[in-house]
């Protein structure tokens, strides 16, 4: 994978499946399952992200069917009463559509994903129209790459550039960085934690350094 930063572009799915406003339940129930994806965008007209359904819209349907709600069951449970009697797309779909645009960073799309509750998002360009779909696992891709890759993005993104000349080393192992070695100025010690854990794909960083007095000679612990 490239280096740090990563963007959604780089993970996300081009291909995606979706419907139009005037997909029919039936319809949509048979794209889900012959597609086998849980949600899909909805669009109009050039390609416009007007909507996502899910499989949680589709099942109100068949909650609802074989029982006669009561009154406070129905105040409470309005929104999905509504959706048990939809037909179409249009009337069944989350509206308007939670978006990220192919330029947002992966902690951006991972925010999103958290506060507005959802499993995926349609990647949007600046007219709303979709350009592919990057989901939670889409995200966690970056835990994917090599303990040789991350180890030599920090070396030459932190080490040297904190630390020229030292004696500081780096080892990675499964995703873990250890950052050690003797060190004159620790108060760089968080800043180099900090910037290591920004690196993608990295799982956690511990830090193993000694202080060195200036009189004393530096040497690998």
């Amino acid at each position: 994978m490239a280096e740090t930063p990563h963007i959604v572009s780089d993970v996300m799915t081009r291909t995606v499946v979706a419907v139009g406003r005037e997909a029919s339940f039936k319809e949509l129930v048979q794209t889900l399952g012959q597609w086998r994806v849980s949600a899909m965008p909805v669009l109009e007209g050039e390609g416009r992200v007007i909507g996502v359904v899910s499989e949680a819209d589709l099942l109100p349907k068949e909650e609802f069917r074989d029982t006669d709600p009561d009154r406070f069951q129905q105040l409470r449970r309005l929104p999905d009463l509504a959706k048990a009697g939809a037909l179409t797309a249009e009337e069944l779909m989350s509206s308007p559509a939670v978006t990220v645009h192919p330029d947002a960073t992966l902690p951006e799309a991972a925010r999103i994903m958290a506060v507005r509750g959802v499993k995926r998002l349609p990647v949007v360009d600046a007219e709303g129209k979709l350009l592919g779909i990057v989901s939670r696992g889409d995200l966690l891709k970056v835990f994917l790459r090599a303990d040789q890759e991350i180890e030599e993005e920090v070396h030459r993104t932190v080490v040297s550039c904190l630390f020229p000349g030292s004696s500081v080393h780096v080892r990675v192992r499964e995703g873990v960085v250890t950052l050690g070695g003797q060190l004159r100025d620790t108060t760089l010690i968080p800043v180099a934690a900090r910037l290591a854990r920004a690196v993608e794909g990295v799982v956690d960083v511990e830090c193993h350094f000694r202080g060195v007095g200036p009189d004393e000679t530096e040497g690998t612990v």
